[in-house]
């Protein structure tokens, strides 16, 4: 499967541009109207009101999680409560630390920069981000050879909001500097369910219960697939009904993108059909899986993985991976549905 092909995959939980509009209409502003990660946002609540008693910024926060989970929305909140201006960017996105140093000078006091793939800064941006997280202040060198000098330019106090799906990634002396770390947890099935009646309101989508339990039973427990299966049922209500979201129009809907009833598509099952076909069970590697299903090592490890394993399906061994009792049967299951469809 081509990277092109990974993006357009409706349960992918990483953002594709489709996802930028949906995701700007349906971003809560406050915490009050951010739902789940409930430990988060107490513990955000009594920092962010102390930092505002010492008419302070907050410091310095690193968010980490799958992708899909609200890390980007949470820093937004974060502003918005703080009422401070948002700067965005990302790790791959600042090359040179002349970028790194045009963003910081034009932050003004108590604005918060957001650094989305924090893990991807490369090192000479890193030591040039310490001094301005630790002192508020940028080491800039001017000239080359023996005549060369650094020039300290003094910063006003701002905060760096970091967000990273691979916090193994960051350096040491990087990740200490952050006075807060938060790690985002899949969501529960009930603030799934939450988050889709919500965004259903905004987008005034007639949704009845039964047909949003069945979209957050398949939305792999991830705000933005939710939000994405949501978009893609509301438009073949559209087509094939009134428009108006029912059980079993919802339940046509989905069977039609091919997404069963714990949210696993046609790749998912590959993966583990060929672990159990091919390596009868395993233990199998990783790259004998990438070879026997077409997808790269790499998409394999950091893109289906992380589910099958999060709902117990597949299991790391040191020899390999093996499918345990749960996915066996999953799959099994699956096949005879299909049977029963072709009949």
């Amino acid at each position: 499967m081509t990277q092109k092909n990974n993006d357009n995959r409706i349960i992918n939980p990483t953002e594709s541009n489709g996802d930028l509009a949906l995701d700007q209409t349906l971003r809560p502003k406050t915490l009050a109207e951010y739902i789940g990660q409930e430990n988060i946002k107490e513990n955000l609540r009594i920092f962010m009101q102390a930092a505002k008693g010492r008419s302070e910024p907050i410091e310095h926060v690193l968010l980490y999680g799958a992708p899909g989970l609200g890390k980007t929305t949470l820093a937004h909140v974060i502003a918005n409560e703080m009422a401070v201006n948002c700067r965005v960017t990302s790790g791959p996105a600042i090359e040179k630390a002349g970028d790194l140093a045009a963003i910081l000078t034009n932050l003004s006091a108590g604005d918060i920069l957001f650094i989305d793939e924090i893990h991807r800064l490369n090192k000479t941006i890193e030591e040039v981000l310490y001094p301005a997280m630790e002192d508020y202040a940028l080491d800039i060198i001017i000239g080359k050879g023996p005549s060369a000098r650094t020039l300290r330019l003094d910063l006003p106090r701002f905060t760096i909001i970091g967000a990273t799906t691979k916090i193994s990634l960051l350096s040491g002396p990087l990740r200490d500097r952050f006075g807060s770390t938060y790690r985002l947890d899949f969501y529960q099935a009930e603030d799934i369910s939450k988050i889709i009646k919500r965004s259903a309101g905004i987008l005034n989508i007639e949704l009845d219960s039964g047909a949003c339990e069945q979209i957050a039973a398949r939305a792999r427990r991830t705000p933005r697939v939710a939000n994405r299966l949501l978009k893609r049922v509301r438009d073949y209500a559209q087509v094939k009904a009134d428009g108006q979201i029912t059980a079993d129009i919802s339940l046509r809907a989905l069977q039609m993108l091919a997404v069963d009833e714990l949210g696993l598509d046609d790749v998912d099952r590959k993966i583990i059909s060929a672990i159990l076909e091919k390596f009868n069970g395993g233990p199998a590697g990783l790259n004998s899986i990438a070879a026997a299903t077409g997808e790269e090592m790499a998409t394999i490890e950091d893109v289906y993985e992380p589910y099958l394993l999060q709902i117990g399906f597949i299991e790391r061994t040191p020899r390999g991976r093996m499918v345990t009792d749960l996915g066996k049967k999953h799959l099994g299951v699956q096949g005879k549905e299909k049977q029963k469809l072709l009949l």
